[in-house]
């Protein structure tokens, strides 16, 4: 009696196809890696015990750490908008012109209370819902800067100069805005290249949710360790006696910290507490570290990259760099 052939679910085809051998290459390369490290254990130990280890495993940890659970927080609220958020909303929510969309977009950071890993996969879960990527990215540059967190954060880090809270609004919405409007007049769709996304189409609105959420916390963590490791390794073994040096000049000092906030890739709730720190550089240059720090950094470069492609990142974050040490050095002219 023939007998037929139940046909495959769609977790099934998951774990057959491309992210289910990916998968399964990721587990093996694990255990090669756990492995080597019960083999070399003695001399590993041995270099971990250097002050210089110390001091890279420190940064590095702190900040994994830091941004770990609003990079959590972003995936969530991606998968949330990617499954229980239907297109229309974002239709009815933002203005129909772009060049209306982008500041609305721009003030909606302010209730977004995560740093800027959690706003990279959101930014990328509205671009795919069918928000105007100019809107999207202007979201994304000002979630992390502006929202009552970060701004607390700001008040408390410089209780004797509370105009440093308004400053990083102003200066950290307009750069966002600016971002937005000269994506919409001069960016390119074809820019614009993410990678390919598992479908969970079939699937109920609950494995859709944790299906989008473990692709985005395995794909998006990959790229945080990578900028943290490398955020750790400039912090090790750049001078401090470069940034004694560097203070003496206004300008190369704006520029010097700019330049900081991207290398240390510091957690936006956390950065303000840092800038109050270095002491020995002006307000001004104190308030382009927290302007930029918050839009682009080594992980963040990472982070865009896996979410927008990578040509897409390349051409993006230098002029949010360039623009956003400009925008500081002017807003910090007229408030500080």
């Amino acid at each position: 009696m023939p007998t037929t052939e139940a046909p495959p679910r769609a977790g099934d085809r998951e774990a057959d196809g491309p992210q289910g051998r990916q998968a399964n290459s990721s587990l093996v390369l694990m255990i090669a890696l756990l492995l080597l490290v019960a083999v070399f254990q003695t001399p590993i130990r041995r270099a971990l015990s250097l002050p210089l280890m110390q001091n890279w495993m420190t940064v590095f940890v702190a900040v994994f750490i830091q941004a770990l659970p609003f990079l959590v927080l972003g995936v969530l609220l991606s998968a949330l908008i990617a499954v229980f958020v239907p297109p229309s909303f974002f239709a009815r929510a933002l203005p129909k012109r772009p060049t209306l969309a982008v500041p609305v977009a721009g003030m909606a950071g302010v209730v977004l209370p995560g740093c800027e890993c959690a706003s990279v996969p959101v930014a990328g879960a509205l671009v795919r819902r069918g928000v105007t990527p100019a809107a999207a990215f202007a979201f994304l540059l000002s979630a992390p800067a502006i929202n009552p967190i970060v701004l607390t954060a700001t008040a408390v880090a410089f209780p004797d100069d509370p105009q440093m809270v308004l400053a990083r609004f102003v200066a950290s919405l307009v750069v966002a805005c600016a971002m937005g409007w000269l994506w919409h007049r001069l960016g390119r769709s074809d820019w614009l290249r993410p990678p390919a996304r598992p479908s969970f189409e079939g699937l109920g609105k609950g494995a859709a949710f944790w299906g989008s959420v473990r692709h985005d916390v395995m794909h998006a963590g990959g790229f945080l360790v990578v900028g943290a490791m490398a955020a750790a390794t400039l912090k090790a073994v750049v001078p401090e006696s470069w940034l004694r040096l560097a203070a003496d000049n206004p300008v190369v000092s704006i520029l010097v910290l700019g330049i900081l906030a991207v290398l240390l890739s510091i957690c936006s709730e956390a950065d303000a507490f840092v800038a109050a720190s270095l002491t020995q550089f002006s307000l001004t240059a104190r308030l382009a570290f927290l302007v930029v720090g918050p839009m682009i950094d080594l992980k963040l470069f990472a982070m865009q990259a896996a979410t927008f492609g990578r040509g897409f990142a390349l051409r993006f974050a230098p002029v949010t760099f360039a623009l956003a040490v400009l925008t500081s050095a002017l807003v910090g002219a007229v408030l500080l």
